[in-house]
């Protein structure tokens, strides 16, 4: 796989995840203040950091790459499965849309419920930044850790991960507010999509299979998967179609 398709993988993937933390943050600082708020995000990014450099660049160096392959590989596609099952619920109406606005306002709500301290340090506030930017943290971490592992090219993961971040800040810096104009229901079906194949094909290369013009052969996995995802969505969407006709007459 090319820098450039490492570093995308990385940048879509974390982007999600930095996007719902930065509601939770956004959500502390109107509440408790910039103080609480930046103390608690700061201290779980250093956090953040220090398990890339002491898990990621030794896994690098010290274990064979297609046992590296094989492992990464099958829990991404695990991890990916997990999004697209969820995306397919999503977009065939049997789970709720992912509402990053709700998500604001549940959240500025826990926070007031535990009373305003204004522009001091809440030990509250804190905590909810570190572990809300820790949580989401962990599954970008994860998500660099492994494309940029599977792919032997982990400088590009985490070159995507940061313009990512970047990008995240800056929005919410500008705005103020959840980034709801990021379709992130869309964003994640592309990214389980793309998790799913990149899983798939880094598992065939952990058990040797030579796959139909290497790395070219991602496109054909990643058709693969967007066909079967909207089959699927397709026909549930038909199944909740016809549970909804018939419920009407059920009492009757």
């Amino acid at each position: 796989m090319t820098w450039f398709g490492v570093a995308l993988a990385s940048f879509l993937g974390t982007a999600v995840e930095f996007v719902e933390a930065l509601t939770i943050v956004l959500a502390v600082l109107l509440t408790k203040g910039w103080r609480s708020a930046f103390t608690g995000a700061i201290a779980a990014v250093v956090t953040l950091a220090a398990l890339v450099l002491i898990f990621g660049y030794p896994l690098v160096h010290y274990v064979q790459l297609a046992i590296v392959q094989f492992i990464i590989g099958f829990l991404m596609l695990l991890f990916g499965l997990r999004w697209l099952r969820k995306a397919i619920l999503r977009y065939s109406g049997f789970k709720a849309l992912h509402n990053e606005g709700q998500a604001f306002e549940k959240e500025l709500a826990r926070q007031k419920a535990q009373g305003k301290s204004g522009q001091g340090f809440d030990s509250f506030g804190a905590f909810t930044s570190f572990n809300g930017v820790l949580l989401e943290g962990l599954e970008s971490v994860f998500i660099v850790i492994t494309v940029g592992l599977a792919a032997n090219s982990l400088p590009a993961a985490i070159s995507g991960s940061i313009v990512a971040l970047i990008l995240v800040v800056l929005a919410g810096v500008v705005f103020r507010k959840p980034l709801q104009a990021i379709p992130e229901n869309t964003l994640k079906f592309v990214v389980g999509v793309m998790l799913s194949a990149f899983g798939t094909f880094w598992v065939g290369e952990g058990l040797g299979i030579g796959w139909w013009n290497q790395d070219l052969s991602i496109l054909v996995i990643i058709a693969f998967y967007l066909v079967a995802s909207l089959v699927f969505v397709s026909y549930l969407r038909s199944v909740k179609r016809a549970n909804s006709t018939a419920s009407p007459g059920v009492g009757m």
